[in-house]
């Protein structure tokens, strides 16, 4: 491994560990739920969810994983 990979190396590290430098503005996700598998998406601040669950009440438990998993990461909606 050449000295240019092991300083990108590095500085990633470092990046990873500072969380307010990363801003989710839109992604999918593929989600493996215990009946079914699901796609949920945020973007342009909103939720999205393919369950039907979601679809009454704009929140669902896969969303609320995601909310979770990525907590403090998101921006405040």
């Amino acid at each position: 491994m050449d000295y240019g990979m092991i300083g990108k190396i590095e500085k990633s590290k470092h990046y990873a560990q500072e969380r307010d430098r990363f801003q989710f503005d839109t992604f999918s996700v593929s989600f493996r739920g215990n009946n079914n598998d699901h796609a949920v998406a945020f973007d342009e601040g909103q939720w999205k969810c393919d369950c039907e669950f979601f679809q009454t009440r704009n929140v669902c438990s896969h969303t609320m994983a995601l909310e979770r998993l990525l907590d403090n990461m998101m921006p405040e909606v």
